[in-house]
């Protein structure tokens, strides 16, 4: 490596957590976040950084665009994806985007808000997360996305309005999480239908995403009663799961492995003492060792 490349890659490392949690948060997958910030290095490579006064916009200002034209066309693509898209879930003990010091980068990584950005436009998504997560003023936005600040304005207003309207279905404490999905998981190993039913929101959905590599439920199940006796048959008596605690996406999560190998994590968004969604991730493309 040449001491100019060996520069550039510096100053780009420097900034990797940022740009890494940036891209993971827009694209909801670790592999698309890492093959972003691949190009946006040798794109920063190409450029004359002597005209480059500050590092971070302009890597930011990359990443940014090469993550839209990603998710713009992941979403063309989406129709032939098997069953459900679910974010791809990711380590976060210890974190691979850096220290997560406030509570709202947590917040922003967490699977049932990244759900939530899934129906969004790319650029509504963007705003939200640059000024949301990452705190940016919208003229700095504006130039990002080569927009006005008001523009911006516009679109974090109608941004939020989505995510507030859901983010009522997963207001619950960690502490809160934890505790349900541990009863949840211990309810379905008994097969005891009654307490499931009791932990699950009557408006419940459960989302499991296999794409099509794995057995997973092809579409989303809703109600308590019908998520109970789904994760009872799949999770219940005579079946046999290892069972591993972990933390994805700074919230307790679970890694059940089958008598097959086959593994699946699971996480749970909850509110008013019920769980109001359940997100299992079985694609092993999504499933690197964790």
């Amino acid at each position: 490596m040449t001491t100019e490349a060996a520069q550039a890659a510096g100053a780009l490392q420097a900034h990797r957590p940022m740009l890494l949690g940036l891209a993971y948060r827009l694209l909801g997958s670790r592999h698309d976040a890492e093959d972003v910030l691949q190009e946006a290095y040798l794109r920063w490579l190409g450029v004359d950084r002597s005209t480059v006064a500050e590092p971070r916009r302009y890597l930011s200002r990359v990443v940014t665009r090469l993550a839209l034209d990603r998710l713009r066309t992941r979403q063309a693509s989406r129709e032939t994806y098997v069953g459900p898209w679910l974010p791809e879930p990711v380590p976060t003990e210890p974190s691979p985007f850096g220290p997560l010091d406030t509570a709202e980068l947590r917040d922003s990584l967490s699977a049932a808000l990244l759900h939530v950005l899934e129906r969004l436009t790319p650029p509504e998504r963007a705003v939200y997360v640059l000024h949301t997560a990452f705190e940016l003023p919208y003229a700095e936005i504006a130039e990002i996305l080569g927009r006005t600040p008001e523009d911006c304005r516009q679109l974090h207003h109608r941004a939020t309005a989505r995510v507030r309207q859901e983010r009522r279905r997963f207001t619950a404490s960690r502490a809160e999480r934890e505790r349900l999905l541990e009863a949840f998981l211990a309810a379905a190993r008994d097969g005891d239908l009654p307490t499931l039913t009791g932990l699950v929101a009557a408006d419940a959905t459960a989302w499991n995403d296999g794409g099509g590599r794995v057995q997973a439920a092809r579409n989303p199940i809703a109600g308590a009663d019908r998520i109970a006796r789904f994760f009872a048959g799949i999770y219940g008596p005579g079946r046999i799961w290892a069972v591993r605690r972990l933390e994805l996406n700074g919230e307790p999560a679970a890694l059940l492995t089958g008598a097959n190998g086959n593994r699946y994590s699971m996480t749970v968004a909850a509110a008013d003492g019920r769980i109001t969604g359940i997100y299992v991730v079985g694609n092993p493309a999504k499933l690197p060792p964790l």
